[in-house]
């Protein structure tokens, strides 16, 4: 090139620049030319002063388009540009690059409201079951193809956050990363909420931990979806949790905001309204907006479908629809235990009682700690003897420790606690804090240890005569309904069974190995698998791991056994039958245990069992609770649908029921008539009708326009990208990026 041809406008190429230059301003210095020109692909400014040897080495557009480049990659780079338009064409594109086959509503929310909104700010309130992650998954696809969204946050309750990465894996081939205590301690000196452009974390944990939070206020997000997010809700404007102190923080950093949630509200307009305002302060923050909305029966800002209006696609042949969820039967299983086995309880409670009354002296973390220890022994009494029996030496065995040294012990325990989002903790953190608190004491005088450690010798004692003389009632009472439901003649039958313990696991499942029983269900000759928190997740084909035993109890085992880590992530609405061995004290788990078999794709009506005494104080108070839950549903809900059941946590919160219990053991003005007597005034017909019948449930739909959802799904097969088209397209690029290409086999795309 000479340096005359060095001209404004003139565009120059070569290895003096990363990219094409347009000169602005090209000024002679003796023999050099001082250039100033624009980068095409930057628009970064370059200055270089360029000898003519240089000016020799850079080369220059043509005036005029010859029009003679490689015609093949011209047409791959048309190509290209047109592929990464497919979704302007297909109304539901991101189906064609991921593994599900979605249902009608879950096709409504994602297409005729999210994408629809310039800038997603919306609160889907869909009953449980909907498939949340479903329309998570489609949303991130659809917003990532379209080039809006990169960093994308997901905020859950600890123990769901597996089944979050698990879906979004297996059916959107979306990796997210769980961001944990151990997360932030590996990545010393950094910020990896910044540093990973895929999240997935706990919004107890993360508005509890005050590095956790501050870290992630330093970040910035595309997309933030908060799951179970009335777990936000604030009690007043003047009242603000922490979760909802996060919840305002999190809706300042991301321009795209989704929150779901089942039971988004109590009834209560202007709490719905505080809990709105999470979305747009001006836009929901009065209930004025509200009440228009009503009026209208229109919110762009909302989106709830009642359980009636969730149906399958209509039959291609007969045109009819299905109801998506079947009929779901509970019912109560009440035996009474020996008395033999009472004399113990009775034994069990004076102790139980002596230690929280102690410990209910002193207004202190270990003092509550000791209390829920208590209350915790009582709730292995009601699991089974093998339980409390292995815990009481546990227990026995620590305080021979602590007797050895109580001042060291004592300084240790100073600040040991309950976490206050316990119930949320995954399955496998919540036993290894139980571990711990076993060891918390009400007292640390080593006469009052002494005494302790005789009365934990002789409860061991009574508890091992029992199981030797194979006295106990709740196992016989297993056994007389597994042969009423026909499990032991029909081997095809899948039967899942719950408790709240590993050692009660062990004792139904154990393999009689390494120190474990052998399991009666295993002495009784079933196939059985198990699942518990101690467990990794794993994969297919890892034995010894969750997914593994969950597919082992899909293709071979008859049997599962489960603690609480069954109930997160895990899908078996392959088996119908289901046994609550264990109560839980938090009602809201009996939900979360139910949707593991009551859920799409489960083709029987669900048959559930609770296992309770009747001649215990707990066992008759969880009695009253599922008394009055039955009363409400043949009132609200005949056809056993679950509603009552999802809105139970918003009328009877969680760990009520557990902190009334502890206090009857403290006596601390709390009896069993007075609990039985809240059951009675809370979980009442009247409530529960006040939430599932309030005038916010104007907003839900009972039904979908199903006619146009099918329009538009046949709209999209036409105007479909075939796979074929796509791998044409990378075999005829590949080579020329440099790329290698592996056959999977004819007419196989993945």
């Amino acid at each position: 090139m000479r340096t005359d041809d060095l001209r404004q406008n003139v565009t120059v190429y070569g290895s003096l620049f990363p990219e094409p230059v347009q000169i602005i301003v090209a000024t002679p210095m003796g023999n050099s030319v001082k250039l100033i020109g624009k980068g095409l692909r930057s628009n970064r400014v370059y200055e270089p002063i360029l000898s003519s040897e240089q000016i020799d080495q850079l080369q220059a557009s043509p005036a005029q388009e010859p029009f003679d480049g490689d015609a093949a990659k011209f047409r791959l780079g048309i190509e290209a540009m047109r592929l990464g338009l497919a979704y302007e064409y297909d109304p539901y594109f991101a189906l064609s690059i991921a593994r599900v086959d979605p249902l009608p509503h879950q096709l409504e929310a994602v297409y005729d409201y999210f994408i629809k909104l310039p800038r997603i700010r919306f609160l889907l309130a869909d009953d449980p079951g909907a498939g949340k992650t479903i329309m998570a998954g489609l949303l991130i696809k659809e917003l990532k193809i379209r080039g809006l969204v990169k960093r994308t946050l997901i905020v859950t309750p600890a123990n769901l956050s597996f089944q979050w990465q698990r879906e979004l894996k297996d059916k959107f081939r979306e990796s997210f990363e769980v961001v944990r205590s151990d997360v932030l301690r590996a990545n010393y000196g950094m910020n990896p909420w910044q540093e990973k452009n895929q999240v997935i974390t706990s919004v107890s944990w993360v508005s509890r931990i005050e590095d956790a939070k501050e870290s992630l206020l330093r970040s910035h997000w595309d997309l933030i979806i908060v799951d179970e997010a009335h777990k936000m809700s604030a009690y007043s404007a003047d009242k603000k949790t922490l979760a909802y102190q996060l919840g305002e923080s999190l809706s300042q950093m991301t321009d795209h905001f989704l929150l779901m949630t089942a039971t988004p509200h109590k009834g209560d307009p202007e709490n719905f309204c505080l809990f709105l305002s999470l979305l747009d302060k001006d836009v929901y923050g009065n209930v004025k907006s509200l009440e228009k909305a009503m009026e209208e029966h229109e919110a762009p800002f909302y989106l709830r479908r009642l359980k009636e209006a969730l149906v399958t696609f209509p039959d291609p042949d007969t045109g009819l629809v299905k109801a998506l969820f079947t009929e779901r039967k509970v019912r109560t299983t009440p035996f009474q235990i020996s008395d033999r086995e009472l004399d113990l309880y009775d034994q069990l409670t004076q102790y139980v009682e002596d230690q929280s009354i102690k410990a209910a002296r002193e207004d202190s973390a270990r003092a509550r700690a000791v209390g829920f220890t208590m209350a915790m022994l009582q709730r292995r009494f009601a699991s089974s003897i093998y339980a409390v029996r292995r815990t009481l030496e546990r227990m026995k065995e620590k305080r021979e420790k602590i007797l050895e040294d109580p001042a060291k012990f004592r300084q240790e325990q100073i600040n040991r606690r309950l976490p206050e989002d316990f119930d949320d903790l995954p399955d496998d953190e919540q036993q290894e804090i139980l571990e711990e608190l076993e060891s918390t004491v009400a007292s640390y005088d080593p006469n009052d240890l002494r005494v302790e450690i005789s009365e934990l010798d002789r409860l061991i004692r009574d508890a091992k005569v029992l199981e030797r003389a194979e006295a106990e009632v709740k196992i016989r009472r297993l056994k007389t309904l597994l042969v009423d439901e026909g499990i032991f003649s029909d081997q095809s039958m899948k039967l899942l069974i719950f408790t709240e313990h590993k050692d009660t696991l062990d004792f139904l499942a154990g393999d009689g190995r390494d120190g474990r029983p052998l399991g009666k269900l295993r002495e009784w000759g079933l196939s059985v698998t198990q699942i518990h928190g101690g467990m990794k997740i794993g994969d297919r084909d890892t034995p010894g791991t969750r997914i593994y035993a969950e597919r082992e109890f899909r293709e071979s085992c008859q049997v599962l056994v489960a603690t609480e880590a069954a109930g997160e992530g895990i899908n078996l609405q392959f088996c119908w039958l289901m046994i609550n061995y264990d109560i839980p004290w938090n009602p809201i788990r009996l939900e979360q245990r139910m949707g593991r078999i009551h859920r799409y794709g489960q083709e029987k009506d669900c048959l559930i069992f609770n296992f309770v005494t009747t001649n215990t104080r707990e066992g008759r108070v969880l009695g009253k609770l599922f008394e009055r839950i039955e009363e409400i549903e043949k009132a609200l809900d005949p056809k056993r649908t679950g509603k009552v059941f999802n809105v139970l946590g918003e009328v009877f919160p969680g760990n009520q029921l557990e902190k009334m219990l502890r206090d009857m053991y403290a006596r601390n003005q709390m009896t069993e008539d007075l609990i039985k007597q809240r059951i009675i005034e809370q979980v009442d017909v009247d409530h529960f009708r006040s939430i599932t019948n309030s005038t916010l449930e104007g907003l839900a739909k009972r039904e979908l326009n199903l006619s146009a959802i099918v329009g538009k799904s046949a709209e999209a097969r036409e105007r479909r990208l075939v796979p074929e088209v796509i791998e044409g397209f990378f075999l005829e690029a590949a080579p020329i990026t440099g790329l290698a290409v592996n056959e999977q086999g004819k007419g196989q795309h993945t």
